[in-house]
């Protein structure tokens, strides 16, 4: 059932591990991405990035995300949402 508030079944140490993922990819510091700032336009993410953050939060967080929530993932928050989202399904 969908639910406005799906990440909050990402704790706070999950949604830091998600964060450390996401900026070890894009090479940025940790600093320097908010949830809501924009991987492509903010942080110089091609498609090949975006997919690799896809399969790494595959690997790391035990769920199977579909290629169509790419367009989804433009920020942290689009990933913590798509991540809660995978883990409940």
């Amino acid at each position: 059932m969908p639910n406005a508030n799906v990440t909050t079944v990402l704790d706070a140490a999950r949604k830091q591990e998600i964060k450390e993922i996401v900026c070890d990819i894009l090479e940025i510091d940790e600093d320097e991405v908010t949830e809501t700032s924009l991987f492509k336009e903010e942080h110089d993410a091609d498609s090949l990035r975006a997919i690799e953050i896809l399969a790494a939060l595959e690997r790391t967080q035990n769920v199977t995300i579909d290629q169509a929530e790419l367009s989804r993932m433009v920020n942290l928050e689009g990933v913590y949402v798509v991540v809660a989202e995978a883990a409940q399904n």
